[in-house]
């Protein structure tokens, strides 16, 4: 189901201007718009286009970071409240879907958690003390996971999860927002963001959208250079479609604490003669974004997962990849900007568990912007620091470094020749280094390989034909232009180098220098 919206045509002004009609900014939308504040949505792809789109859809308050590492890493208080959150997130969906009339196949169902191979049952003891200790009504040990094709040996069960399509229930959202007098526009790429009394979003057309206040939910936030993007990382998973025989898997969330680990569920579509195709959709195989370029080989390797647990009954249905952001910490960052920037407010950092991040990204903003008191303001404040999670910060952005030491080398080509139909490849010329790709015509296409956020090298990435940035996470089309941030400049077109460059020792990119003084 398509969901269109107008490009913005002339400037305007709203209570609230909301950056990104994924998840986290239609909520927020809703819930503002509910409550009798006026808002306009901009987003820069089609509604719902970006990472909303790529989502397996588990709504799961079994954390992905696990309950004994929240323990740890946030206190008692602080993991009770990060379930908490995530479990009201679920009620929330199911409240709108069922208020609104939303036929988004919401279900409640459980979920499973199995070992991965070769691990200790104690793993899962430590998990089920954890998480009754928090007050998860109803999680129990059992000696298997329901599938009769696999046995998982023992696992434990999480009731009152809940599965749905995500896109029906976006086009839901955005319906109900335009009853309630909101404006939502897709096609309107954002370049700006000025904070302060009256803040002001600025669009590539050069209109603006005056506020009281302003949400950049783009999944990173486009209107920082530094305060967010040291604390995550981008991180790219994969996902398969395969089909199992009607009835035959129980529907509910499976996961493994294999790491990456492996996720799934069942999902069904009707058929154009009345039936219905059943189907197991299973994620995984991570990786840090532009550290890798083996798609076709995580894919397979899914695929034989699946099928070595799953009763798989014909060919892969379909295939795809998105990216998340992996808070160093493992809860989101929600709240007002880290960067000082008065009545803006960011949401980010989604850690795998998008649909219920984002759900409480709008439940806590529409709150903190009408001056509501909400109880989880302190866990996912943007600004914190936590001190058990320096370890992970430190290892994080060490691999960023690494990555501008890279920018320093060569490039592995000096010359495209070799780049086939379709394909891309950094190209050294001289100083510069050159993203060069070649269209299936065989025509080719350059621009500079240096990222427009921040100067990190650009990798090209085969599966999803796009120039992807191993240091925060921003994306290009083969061409340049942006497909996600935080950049939200396209890459450089390449000047012919003067006079005397191959001599030129290359200046370094600006945030290198800065952490160099």
């Amino acid at each position: 189901m398509p969901i269109t919206a107008p490009s913005l045509e002339e400037s305007t002004t709203a209570d609230v201007c909301i950056v990104g009609a994924g998840i986290a900014g239609l909520t927020a939308a809703y819930l503002l718009q509910r409550s009798g504040v006026s808002v306009v949505v901009l987003d820069r792809g089609p509604i719902g286009g970006g990472e909303t789109a790529q989502t397996t859809a588990h709504l799961a308050s079994a954390m992905d970071e696990g309950f004994e590492q929240l323990i740890r890493l946030f206190g008692h208080e602080g993991a009770q409240l990060a379930y908490e959150s995530h479990a009201s997130a679920i009620d929330t969906i199911e409240a709108i879907t069922r208020g609104e009339g939303i036929e988004c196949e919401f279900a409640r169902v459980d979920g499973y958690l199995f070992l991965g191979a070769g691990q200790a049952p104690d793993l899962l003891d430590r998990e089920l003390e954890a998480a009754t200790r928090l007050g998860f009504p109803g999680v129990e040990r059992l000696e298997r996971a329901p599938l009769a094709a696999f046995d998982t040996g023992p696992c434990l069960r999480f009731p009152q999860q809940g599965m749905f399509h995500p896109l029906r229930y976006l086009a839901g959202l955005v319906a109900a927002v335009l009853r309630d007098g909101g404006r939502v526009f897709e096609g309107t790429p954002v370049t700006h963001v000025d904070g302060g009394e009256s803040p002001t979003v600025w669009t590539r057309d050069g209109l603006h959208v005056r506020a009281k206040a302003v949400i950049v939910a783009t999944n990173t936030p486009i209107n920082d250079r530094f305060a967010i993007h040291t604390k995550q990382a981008p991180y790219r998973s994969y996902a398969v479609a395969l089909p199992v025989p009607e009835l035959g898997v129980p529907r509910g969330l499976y996961w493994d604490t294999e790491d990456p680990y492996h996720y799934a569920r069942l999902h069904r579509v009707q058929r154009e003669d009345g039936g219905f195709t059943e189907m197991v959709i299973v994620g995984g195989e991570d990786h840090k974004t532009g550290e890798a370029d083996d798609a076709e080989e995580r894919y397979a390797r899914l695929e034989a997962w699946a099928r070595a647990r799953f009763p798989v009954s014909g060919e892969m249905i379909a295939r795809w990849s998105g990216q998340v952001m992996e808070p160093v910490d493992g809860l989101g960052f929600i709240g007002a900007d880290p960067g000082h920037s008065k009545n803006v407010y960011i949401a980010t950092g989604d850690s795998g568990q998008g649909m219920t991040h984002g759900t409480i990204a709008g439940m806590l903003l529409s709150d903190l912007i009408s001056g509501r008191e909400n109880p989880w303001t302190s866990l996912y404040n943007p600004r914190r620091r936590t001190l058990r999670a320096v370890g992970e910060y430190a290892r994080e952005n060490l691999k960023v470094a690494r990555h501008y030491a890279e920018w320093l080398g060569r490039a592995p080509l000096s010359t495209p020749d070799d780049i086939p139909r379709g394909g891309g490849s950094v190209v050294q010329r001289g100083i510069h280094k050159v993203a060069v790709y070649r269209d299936e015509e065989g025509s080719l296409h350059e621009v500079s390989a240096v990222c427009s956020h921040l100067g990190g090298v650009v990798h090209w990435n085969s599966e999803e034909k796009s120039w992807d940035c191993p240091c925060h996470g921003s994306r290009f089309s083969p061409t340049g232009e942006v497909l996600q941030g935080p950049a939200f400049e396209p890459l450089e077109e390449v000047r012919e180098p003067g006079a005397g460059d191959e001599d030129q020792e290359p200046e370094a990119p600006e945030e290198l220098q800065r952490k160099a003084s």
